[in-house]
């Protein structure tokens, strides 16, 4: 086991190498330094937390290698994760045997919500995560604007900046919601957090925007020839067709440059769906080519080789890869938002109810596939569950804890619960007067929780109010009227918004430096591609005017969950759609009335 020693003293903190550096734990980007930095500064208790981290990993990996415990990469094919492997499969299973890696998945912005399709690659990175791995949550804020040619016939409909910003925002609330709902739920099923389990979530534009084209062709495009990619089958088939635009050819290698990114994180295996082979593919080849050139990566790879070489541990630097099946209907159909059969995971767009409802249809010969791919419940249970179906296939057992388990990672405990019983209600045998009653009288109960005295709702002014968290703080998709946002104070949009209990709450939130808009990472305007905030320094709508997203959106958020992303429709479009909000009904009953 690797000891580590600090290399000068300091009063307060050690400070260790490369080597010791690189042994450790990975930690999401914005949280530590770069392979590049020689040193970092740590305290004595941290030191003792990676070597203890260390010591469980070898452990660990004693256990799997003498037999006496299962491997990472034979629990994935056990719950049916493996659909393709990039790289020699034995190579693979002894590195994640061996070397605590980094793991991603990624997804571009192209809708305003996920679906059901793509949470297989997501729950495998979940996988990786509840077992100690490093994992890394990537969102297209750049790559969305290029769109994904794989599997299309056709190029993809441009979207307006407006669309897209939208989207990505509205994908990155719902990303770190589902990362919290992942620790959650996995802990409801015995998975406790441990200290070296590490997670990020990151936006490619933040380092696209730094790219010049110069650094792009430097560094990939000359390890690129032309052959392989006309040869392959999306290029072939879109060529044979309406053709295809540049930007779509070269949309593996910009998939490639930000792997080629976070492999310099120690990020070293790719999950993606089905239709993903060739892009991660040719990740991997091209990151094979950049790494053999001189590079500040090449240090941080000679100082783990020598840690793992002091360990008598033998694996590999190679990237890898592998692929999910893809989310199919009994007769194969895709599901996903092209194929118009998409089951959000957004409860706007999909509610929970339906969501259970959905699920409650499964057939019975995806049902068992599906408790695999999409939950946590142990094998062993999942074959008592279908054991108790055979029995008695009239009570659908599997297929309800399929339909709750998902609910429950999507929208809470309280929302499956919720949708459980409104099941139960309108298909159960029983169903009373009283129960309705009584359902209703606790909602009432919920729904009063933490008004406080002042009656604000936020805790940032009031101590008393109920804490925000990924469950309370449902959709943020709204449309606002134009007259209740253009020309009028933040104060009163918060309100409308439904940020804030009233106007003077909002006032309050903005003093308190509680209040943030949707910016550029300079402040100085609506936000691009990369999502950011800023402070609400001011009430005032000369200031906050600068911060309207094509003239019709305003992203507002309050805490780490509360995020509105107003879409400003014109009066007579929100009167029509039948909806309200704070202050609307008091400005219809003072619009001069027609004679």
């Amino acid at each position: 086991m690797v000891r580590i020693q600090p290399l000068r003293a300091a009063p307060r903190s050690l400070y260790i190498c490369q080597t010791c550096r690189h042994a450790r734990p990975q930690l999401p980007s914005s949280s530590r330094s770069s392979p590049q930095q020689t040193t970092r500064s740590i305290t004595r208790v941290h030191v003792e937390k990676i070597k203890r981290s260390q010591e469980e990993w070898r452990e660990r990996s004693d256990l799997i290698s003498s037999g006496q415990a299962p491997s990472m990469l034979s629990r994935l094919e056990e719950r049916g994760y493996i659909n393709q492997i990039v790289g020699p499969r034995d190579d693979l299973e002894n590195l994640l045997t061996m070397r605590r890696i980094g793991v991603y998945a990624g997804i571009d912005p192209t809708a305003p919500s996920m679906h059901l399709g793509h949470l297989i690659p997501f729950m495998a990175l979940a996988f990786f995560y509840i077992h100690g791995y490093s994992v890394h949550y990537l969102l297209g804020g750049f790559t969305a604007s290029i769109g994904d040619p794989t599997g299309r016939l056709t190029g993809r409909a441009e979207q307006s900046p407006g669309l897209r910003k939208t989207n990505m925002a509205s994908l990155h609330n719902q990303l770190k919601r589902f990362m919290a709902s992942v620790e959650k739920y996995a802990e409801r099923r015995g998975y406790l957090r441990e200290w070296a389990w590490r997670k990020a979530l990151t936006n490619n534009a933040a380092w696209w925007s730094k790219t010049t084209a110069r650094d792009f062709l430097f560094v990939l495009g000359r390890h690129v020839r032309l052959g392989p990619m006309l040869g392959r089958d999306t290029v072939k088939n879109r060529l044979d067709g309406d053709g295809m635009s540049f930007s779509e050819f070269s949309y593996p290698l910009v998939q490639a440059y930000d792997w080629w990114h976070l492999f310099q994180q120690g990020v070293q295996l790719q999950i993606g769906g089905a239709d993903q082979f060739g892009n991660i593919l040719t990740g991997t080849e091209l990151i094979k080519s950049i790494a053999k050139e001189d590079h500040p990566y090449q240090t941080a790879l000679r100082d783990l080789a020598a840690t793992e070489r002091k360990s008598r541990i033998r694996t590999t630097n190679d990237p890898f890869g592998f692929t999910v099946p893809l989310l199919t209907t009994v007769s194969g159909e895709k599901f996903g938002k092209s194929a118009g059969n998409a089951v959000w995971l957004d409860e706007s767009m999909t509610s929970p109810f339906e969501l259970y409802q959905f699920l409650l249809r499964s057939a019975d010969a995806d049902v068992e596939k599906f408790l695999r791919l999409l939950t946590f419940v142990p094998l062993e249970e999942i074959k008592g569950l279908m054991e108790q179906h055979e029995q008695d296939a009239s009570k659908r057992i599997p297929h309800h804890k399929l339909a709750k388990e998902i609910v429950e990672l999507i929208h809470g405990l309280g929302a499956a619960d919720k949708a459980e019983a409104e099941h139960r209600g309108l298909y159960g045998k029983a169903v009373s007067v009283n129960g309705i009653l009584q359902t209703v009288d606790t909602q009432k109960k919920e729904s009063s929780k933490g008004n406080g005295k002042a009656g604000f709702i936020n805790p940032q002014v009031n101590k008393h109010a109920q804490p925000l968290s990924r469950e309370t703080t449902g959709t943020p998709h709204i449309q606002l009227p134009r007259s209740l946002v253009i020309g009028q104070p933040l104060s009163r949009i918060c309100w409308s918004a439904g940020l804030t209990s009233s106007k003077s709450e909002a006032q309050r939130l903005i003093s308190a430096a509680g209040l943030y808009i949707g910016a550029n990472a300079d402040a100085k305007g609506g936000m691009d591609d990369a999502l950011s905030f800023t402070p609400a320094k001011s009430a005032s709508w000369d200031l906050l005017e600068r911060y309207i997203i094509d003239e019709k959106l305003l992203i507002l958020r309050v805490g780490k969950w509360k995020m509105k992303i107003i879409n400003i429709v014109s009066d007579t479009e929100f009167a029509q759609s039948g909806q309200t909000c704070p202050g609307w009904d008091q400005k219809v009953e003072d619009a001069p009335k027609s004679s």
